[in-house]
C-alpha cells in the first residue's frame, strides 16, 4: 500500500473558465496533473459529491437529486472514506451542511458556519492540527469544502432573482463582476491552504485533489440563474488538479468524469475495490496520470429543472450524455432534445438535433442505457 495522506480541496461552484485565467489556479499546472475536460455527474453539490465519493452515478446509488441524500444505498456502494477508514486512516470532513457528502467512514464530520467562518483560517488550522497531532504511522483524509462562492450566490442571486427574472439576464456585466469577486475569494483561500500544506511538507507525503463540484451560470442561458436547472457545459465542466510528489505535471485534454476520482485515488494508494459492493461507474485515471493512453468513456449527467416551481423536483428531468466533441441533452420535462458539436460550438448555441447526424443515434442509445438503473 502507498502510505500517503489524502486531501481533497473542493471549491463549491468553481467555474473552469475562471480557473483558466487565474494566476493562482494556473500556478497549479506546474505542480499537478490538470484535467481540462472534467465532467460532473450533477450540476448541484449533493448529487455531484455523492457520485464523487462513491465513484458511481446517482441512477444507481439513489442520490440523484437535492432531496435524496438519505436514499444513498450505503449497503451497496462503498465510499472513498470507508475504504480509507478500513485502512487505518483518520478521516475528517469540514462541510457546508450535513447533506452534501456521505457521512459513513468519517471520524469527524463537522459543519462550518458558511456565513461567518473564515474558511482560510479554519482549514489552515485544521491542516496543522491534523498533521501534528496524529500518532506516528497513521495517515489522514481531509475533505475541505470551500463554500463561500455558493454562499455569495445564494444571498446575491438565488434570494433576489428567480430563473426567469429578466433583470438578471439583462445585466451580464454585473453578473460577471459579482462572480469574479466571489471567485477571487476562492483564490485567496486556495493560496492560503496550499501554502500551509507546503509549510507542513504535506505535499511530500499526500495525494492532493483540488476540484470543483459544478460551475455557476452568469446568465448564459435564460432559465438558469445559477445552477441545477440545465446540463450545459458552464455548469458541467469542472476543474481538476491531482498533485503528488511522484506525479509528473502535465495537462490532459481527454474527457474524464468526477466519478473517476475515487477509483483513481484507490489505485494510487494500492487499495483494491471491495467485491462485496457494487462496481463503480468510474475508472482509474492512473494511466493518463502516468502518461499512457486509455479509452475515453462517455460522461452522463442529470439534474432536476424546477421550471416555474420554487423547488426542484424529486427526480431528475434533464439529462445529458457527452464526449469530448458531442453532447446530447434530453429535456424530459417537455420531451425535447438538443445536440451540440462542442468543438465548433462550445457555447452550445446551434442545436443540431434531427439533422441526420449518425452521432445522434449513438448518443441516444448511450443516454438511454445510462439513465436507467442497472
Amino acid at each position: 500500500m502507498n502510505q500517503k495522506n489524502v486531501i481533497i480541496i473542493m471549491i463549491d461552484g468553481g467555474r473552469l473558465d475562471r480557473a483558466l485565467r487565474s494566476q493562482v489556479f494556473n500556478s497549479l499546472k506546474s505542480q499537478s496533473v490538470f484535467f481540462t475536460q472534467s465532467i460532473t455527474y450533477g450540476p448541484h453539490t449533493i448529487a455531484a459529491m455523492h457520485a464523487t465519493f462513491s465513484g458511481s452515478y446517482g441512477t444507481r446509488t439513489g442520490t440523484n437529486s437535492y432531496w435524496s441524500t438519505f436514499k444513498f444505498k450505503k449497503n451497496k456502494f462503498k465510499t472513498l472514506t470507508e475504504y480509507l477508514k478500513e485502512n487505518n486512516y483518520y478521516t475528517h470532513a469540514d462541510v457546508i451542511n450535513e447533506l452534501v457528502v456521505p457521512k459513513q467512514g468519517f471520524d469527524n464530520f463537522i459543519v462550518h458556519d458558511e456565513l461567518n467562518d473564515n474558511l482560510a483560517v479554519r482549514h489552515k488550522e485544521l491542516l496543522h492540527e491534523t498533521a501534528t497531532k496524529l500518532r506516528s504511522g497513521q495517515n489522514f483524509f481531509l475533505y475541505l469544502h470551500y463554500s463561500k462562492i455558493h454562499t455569495g450566490i445564494m444571498n446575491q442571486v438565488l434570494k433576489v432573482y428567480n430563473n426567469f427574472s429578466k433583470e438578471y439576464y439583462d445585466n451580464r456585466e454585473q453578473n460577471d463582476k459579482r462572480y469574479d469577486s466571489l471567485f477571487n475569494g476562492a483564490e485567496i483561500y486556495l493560496e492560503t491552504v496550499l501554502a500551509q500544506i507546503n509549510d507542513l511538507q504535506l505535499d511530500k507525503n499526500s495525494i492532493i485533489l483540488v476540484m470543483s463540484d459544478h460551475g455557476i451560470s452568469v446568465g448564459e442561458k435564460f432559465g438558469e440563474r445559477a445552477y441545477g436547472a440545465f446540463c450545459y457545459d458552464y455548469t458541467l465542466r469542472t476543474f481538476t488538479y491531482f498533485m503528488a510528489d511522484d506525479f509528473t505535471p502535465k495537462q490532459v485534454a481527454q474527457q474524464v468524469r468526477t466519478v473517476d476520482f475515487m477509483p483513481t485515488i484507490l489505485e494510487y494508494l494500492g487499495i483494491s475495490l471491495d467485491s462485496k459492493y457494487e462496481k463503480p461507474d468510474g475508472i482509474s485515471l492512473m494511466p493518463l496520470i502516468n502518461g499512457r493512453t486509455m479509452p475515453e468513456p462517455t460522461a452522463y449527467s442529470e439534474t432536476g429543472n424546477p421550471l416555474d416551481k420554487k423547488e426542484p423536483p424529486k427526480e431528475p428531468n434533464t439529462k445529458s450524455i457527452r464526449t469530448s466533441k458531442w453532447k446530447l441533452i434530453y429535456n424530459q420535462h417537455n420531451d425535447t432534445k438538443e445536440l451540440y458539436n462542442l468543438e465548433n460550438d462550445p457555447n452550445e448555441e446551434k442545436n443540431l438535433i434531427d439533422t441526420g447526424l449518425d452521432i445522434e443515434k449513438t448518443l441516444w442509445q448511450e443516454l438511454d442505457r445510462l439513465q436507467k438503473p442497472i
